[in-house]
């Protein structure tokens, strides 16, 4: 097994999951995605709730820590100058790509709820310019944080990755500061709220672990993470992720009030705040552990990982057009989420596939 083979097949699940993820909020979960269904009663929204909850702590924070970590290797072996190429390469052209055409596409979709025509309106907003950057924020984010990187070893000057390891007491700090500093920050920029195209409500814990994937390449560290610290922060997950819920319910349905999250001086919004990292530091190192103890990778893993990236960017039209065929049944929204995923996930992988056999794709892609 490659040295970072459990690592891609860490990219395919968490690829899977944000689209799992965006057909949830497509179906009554908080969030926004171009095309909503509302879901009703607390039956229906709290499952939905806690399964947006819980990724949404972990899930794009973990594709920053592989992105940190790939990105001082990459610098490392490559150089500056055909580091920034390929980034711009790998980055650029599909942020433009979707916020262009595909993002337009997406749009031109979902207004078909709506009795909109949807060739004439997709064609007039490409004409118009539109941009749309709908999931492809993560590429002009890690466009910002590698050039942050660039700059940063052209300025430190030399050569070679740091060896740094975390221990127990700098992953627990860690997991305190990102908290305090997604605390302040809402205060400022409320979830939910962007700027520059980005939620930067969520960029505490996205900084801190890009830094920290880009702190540990030289070590590998997240390659050989022990079983005995990722159980530690595996069982904090554990037994932290279900008390926000409870708190939820508690101010919801016991005082009458809003659980409002999103930011402020309130202890909803702090509460909120420290859960996260506590909740994303223990699945990920669960993840890291689980996935590398695997003796032996099936052959399908491998062309699912080459697929991921653009799986990722070619999956909003997909699932929205699911969406529309799956919300005509008469089904409960939780059975119809299922459906739209499930086709989301299969048909974004195989568009993928074949967008790969197209000239040049392999490059960016």
């Amino acid at each position: 097994m490659a040295r970072t083979d459990f690592l891609d097949r860490i990219r395919v699940v968490l690829t899977a999951l944000v689209i799992l993820h965006h057909a949830a909020i497509m179906f009554g979960a908080p969030g926004g995605w171009y095309l909503t269904y509302p879901a009703h009663g607390v039956a229906e929204k709290l499952p939905f709730a806690m399964f947006v909850s819980v990724n949404q702590a972990f899930f794009m924070g973990f594709f920053f820590l592989l992105s940190g970590y790939f990105t001082a290797l990459s610098y490392e072996r490559k150089g500056a100058a055909r580091f920034a190429r390929d980034r711009l390469l790998r980055l650029g052209i599909p942020l433009l790509v979707y916020g262009f055409v595909l993002g337009p596409l997406t749009v031109a979709l979902a207004d078909m709820r709506e009795g909109e025509p949807f060739l004439s309106n997709w064609t007039a907003m490409m004409a118009a310019l539109r941009f749309e950057i709908g999931p492809l924020w993560f590429a002009w984010a890690l466009l910002l944080f590698s050039a942050a990187y660039l700059l940063w070893r052209r300025l430190r000057g030399g050569t070679g990755l740091g060896n740094w390891e975390p221990g127990r007491r700098t992953l627990l700090l860690a997991a305190l500061a990102t908290g305090a500093a997604a605390f302040l920050l809402r205060l400022l920029v409320p979830v939910g709220e962007e700027r520059l195209g980005l939620q930067v409500g969520y960029f505490a814990s996205y900084t801190v672990l890009f830094a920290g994937g880009c702190a540990m390449a030289g070590s590998r560290w997240i390659e050989r993470v022990g079983p005995q610290q990722a159980g530690r922060w595996s069982l904090a997950a554990l037994l932290v992720a279900p008390l926000l819920f409870v708190y939820g319910i508690y101010i919801s349905l016991v005082q009458g009030q809003p659980f409002e999250t999103a930011g402020g001086w309130t202890l909803p919004a702090l509460a909120y705040a420290f859960w996260e990292p506590f909740v994303a530091w223990g699945i990920i190192l669960a993840m890291l552990t689980h996935f590398r103890r695997a003796e032996h990778s099936s052959p399908r893993w491998q062309p699912l990982a080459r697929q991921a990236y653009a799986a990722y960017i070619l999956h909003p039209p997909l699932l929205t057009a699911a969406g529309l065929l799956v919300a005509a049944l008469p089904l409960p929204n939780m059975l119809q989420f299922a459906l739209a995923g499930a086709v989301g996930v299969v048909a974004s992988f195989l568009l993928a596939r074949l967008a790969l056999r197209l000239p040049g794709a392999a490059r960016i892609l």
